[in-house]
């Protein structure tokens, strides 16, 4: 009998919800730069007006990557396997975003070096290009989640792997990557929007209205899809949320409209996708009425909104597999020990408000609007 205060059913649970909450906080902070390096080329005409856009996320967009390394670190010590799954049959998908990521640092560092312009376009793109390809490919692997993955466990437990990348570019995937990219440019245009003035806050206000009219159009359609025309995993075994890892312990059914059931079991659930497009209608709104902080937060709660839809639907499968559906992961059998999930919430207890402390610190510090004149005057702006 386990000594420790938390039974391994109750552990599994947090660390189900903490992997959502960074995931979530990745794709709010992380959607900030994201969404901004993805509208730079339009919302900024001339090389003053790219320099204002920049120096928007300029101080604080390192920072926001640790909520991405909070994600993958929770994936690594919480979900093994879930990790070695995902992180080895998605490699080359992951390896694109990880290209995409780099560019920025370097278009960051480098587009000052030279005042040609032809040099700074250039690097101009690269930020795009930074923006763009994470924010459509991450939305691209979770509409991959909900399809399944082609993978199958021996009997030992090892994985393989049986897909590949352009397997990946499936059409309801692909919708999964509008939406991603719609609510994270709604995000962008948020922070443009609420820190600059002018032209470019106007230009941001019209496209962050069409990206948020947009994400609730393709979300409804998604959410269609996902009901009527498409087949979602059903474990149709006895669960025992206190059992041993073995994802090949139970079975598993492929059933019509699966992934919307357990709104009926749950029927709190269908807050999640209401605060979608509440969320999403409130961004609309929002910018429209010229409302900073207001509109920043209506954009993070519908990311929260659509995020939170999707983990909600798979609960309890964290990757199902659709070579095999009983090889599925889920949350029951794809976890780390009783122990070491018990000493990761002690150390996330004392760490994650740190994090937290010091992301609001230098939010606060690093507030107000950015101009022209006030990039004049800071010796360190890019």
């Amino acid at each position: 009998m386990s000594t420790l205060p938390l039974d391994y059913e109750t552990l599994r649970l947090i660390w189900w919800a903490l992997l959502g909450i960074l995931l979530i906080g990745f794709a709010v902070m992380g959607g900030r730069d994201l969404g901004v390096g993805a509208l730079l080329p339009f919302v900024a005409r001339t090389d003053a007006e790219r320099r204002v856009v920049i120096n928007v996320i300029g101080p604080t967009w390192e920072g926001n990557q640790v909520w991405l390394v909070l994600g993958g670190g929770a994936i690594f010590a919480a979900f093994p396997p879930l990790y070695a799954v995902s992180f080895s049959g998605f490699y080359l998908a992951m390896i694109v975003i990880l290209l995409a990521l780099i560019l920025r640092p370097v278009g960051f560092k480098f587009r000052n070096k030279i005042t040609d312009p032809r040099w700074r376009a250039t690097w101009d793109w690269a930020l795009f290009v930074g923006g763009f390809v994470p924010a459509l490919i991450f939305g691209v692997a979770v509409g991959n989640v909900l399809l399944g993955a082609p993978f199958h466990l021996d009997d030992t437990l090892r994985a393989f792997y049986t897909g590949n990348f352009f397997q990946l570019l499936m059409p309801f995937a692909l919708v999964g990557g509008l939406v991603s990219l719609g609510m994270i440019v709604t995000q962008g245009a948020a922070v443009i929007a609420g820190r600059t003035t002018g032209e470019i806050a106007e230009r941001a206000r019209t496209y962050g209205t069409w990206a948020a009219l947009a994400t609730i159009v393709l979300f409804a359609l998604a959410g269609l899809w996902v009901t009527f025309f498409m087949q979602g995993y059903v474990v149709t075994s006895v669960i025992d949320p206190n059992g041993a890892i073995n994802p090949l312990g139970k079975t598993v059914a492929l059933v019509p409209g699966g992934w919307v059931s357990n709104y009926g079991l749950y029927p709190w659930m269908i807050a999640a996708p209401v605060l979608g497009f509440v969320g999403l209608v409130g961004a609309v709104l929002g910018l429209q009425a010229r409302a900073g902080m207001p509109t920043l937060v209506a954009s993070s709660l519908a990311i929260f909104g659509i995020i939170a839809t999707a983990g909600l639907s798979l609960f309890p499968f964290l990757l199902p597999s659709s070579t095999v559906p009983e090889a599925s992961l889920t949350l029951w059998d794809a976890s780390s020990s009783h122990l070491t999930l018990f000493i990761m919430l002690l150390v996330t207890l004392i760490f994650l408000p740190i994090v937290l402390a010091y992301t609001g610190y230098v939010f606060r510090v690093m507030r107000g609007p950015v101009s022209t004149q006030s990039l004049e005057k800071n010796p360190n702006a890019y």
